[in-house]
């Protein structure tokens, strides 16, 4: 428990306990930006605490780092509130005036309790694609509620996020969530090849359909009967080839290039793109009809650098990786090495974090421990320090008094301004900003008259 660094959210000092070190912080938003840029294993937080309220608190938190454990001391608060609070995600409710050696135990209980949720749990073994989605943040648990969902249903999915966030590894979840995971996944990269070749490729040939073709030839939509088909980069499709496309996804049936005999297949297609196919529709790029046709199941990826919460559990598990695959032993990360990946902003996803991870248990040679040096990562790609949303406090009222109706909304109209320029249009990823729903976001765009 020595080692233990619990951030301290109060308008008064930091106790001076000795069973762990305490860092004081007087405002929410002040927490907020440390538990950003450090690690903690633990926050007090002592209301009143101005115009926040407990529930807001959580939800923040919960947004940097999902699990940490939070004790809350609230004045007069009832048994109700303090099981909302539970609910909301906090630790512990203590109350007013509460002994800190006792925060100490309570906090060495909850540490150990965490400690414990890191192992694999004997739950694990129903659910082995859990393995392939490393994560704790409200991201990744909202994309394992959806494989727990239709995991073992057939209905197209459509996943989109920058490149490097793990669509693949999404793909590969859903079907080992399922009845078909004894069964073939075939992934094609649409981006990859040709069109002559893409189409080829996607539904077979036979001998001399053209050019080249000096034997027939299984597609891979065949090769994947019954099992399930990864469309990768669906977005860098020819609009020639999608419509045969559609067609395979409505009729479930194609024709092999040169011939003319028709094959019937049971397979699952599941797309993915890192780009914002509505706005290549609004472009002529791609169909229209094709879009809400793979759009059936929407999964968005956000990119690491909102979630930097879950760089500490995908840094270990690719030290782990590496390790059993190198045959090495075991490494380590010190905790200010953790530190250092959390504030890097990843332009490469969690794909450039495993790239990183693998050299740096390579170059450690012999060594057991990997520290911040190891990582030499490009400083003009750090990540700042998260600063607290500039959000006016009080808005002045003039003495001749102001229309209501007409300053809210324009204070909502830029922010949703705001947050479409950020995500280039993608309203998609402007309503996950915001905390809103799809729908929600295009009604307030409606009504305000809003536009990027």
């Amino acid at each position: 428990m020595h080692d233990a660094r619990i951030l301290w959210l109060s308008s008064q000092p930091a106790p001076p306990e000795r069973t762990f070190a305490a860092e004081g912080v007087a405002t929410p938003g002040e927490a907020l930006s440390r538990l950003a840029a450090a690690h903690f294993d633990a926050l007090a937080a002592c209301f009143p605490l101005g115009d926040w309220l407990p529930e807001e608190l959580l939800e923040a938190v919960q947004q940097l780092d999902p699990g940490l454990p939070v004790f809350l001391s609230v004045p007069a608060a009832r048994l109700a509130d303090a099981a909302r609070w539970t609910r909301l995600g906090a630790e512990d409710c203590l109350d007013a005036g509460f002994d800190t050696g006792d925060l100490a135990e309570r906090i060495e209980a909850a540490l150990e309790c965490r400690r414990g949720r890191d192992l694999p749990a004997p739950a694990a073994a129903a659910e082995p694609w859990r393995k392939l989605l490393a994560g704790q943040s409200r991201a990744i648990q909202e994309v394992c509620h959806i494989v727990r969902l239709i995991g073992n249903r057939r209905c197209t999915v459509l996943i989109t996020g920058e490149t490097g966030t793990g669509k693949e590894m999404v793909a590969r979840a859903l079907h080992m969530a399922g009845s078909r995971a004894h069964l073939p996944m075939v992934s094609v990269n649409c981006g990859a090849l040709p069109e002559t070749l893409l189409e080829a490729e996607l539904f077979g040939h036979v001998k001399g359909a053209f050019t080249g073709a000096v034997q027939s030839r299984t597609g891979r939509f065949e090769q994947a009967n019954r099992g399930t088909i990864f469309l990768d980069e669906i977005g860098e499709m020819p609009l020639e080839l999608q419509a045969r496309l559609l067609r395979v996804l409505q009729e479930r049936e194609f024709q092999r290039l040169g011939s003319s005999e028709t094959i019937r297949v049971d397979v699952r297609v599941i797309a993915a793109s890192n780009c914002d196919l509505e706005r290549r529709v609004e472009e002529g790029l791609f169909r229209e009809d094709l879009f809400y046709r793979l759009n059936v199941v929407p999964v968005h990826l956000p990119p690491l650098r909102d979630r930097p919460g879950d760089v500490p559990l995908l840094a270990h598990h690719f030290v782990e990786k590496v390790c059993r695959a190198e045959q090495i032993p075991m490494k380590k990360i010190t905790r200010e090495a953790l530190d250092r990946l959390k504030q890097h902003s990843w332009p490469g996803n969690v794909r450039q974090l495993e790239n990183a991870i693998e050299k740096a248990v390579v170059l450690s040679g012999s060594r057991e421990i990997l520290y911040p040096s190891d990582f030499p990562l490009p400083g003009r790609l750090r990540r700042l320090e998260a600063a607290p949303l500039s959000m006016p406090s009080q808005v002045a009222l003039p003495e001749e008094g102001l229309d209501f109706e007409e300053t809210v909304s324009g204070f909502e109209r830029s922010i949703l301004q705001q947050a479409l320029r950020r995500t280039a249009g993608n309203k998609k990823r402007a309503a996950d900003m915001l905390r809103l729903k799809r729908t929600t976001l295009a009604a307030k765009l409606r009504s305000l008259g809003a536009t990027a």
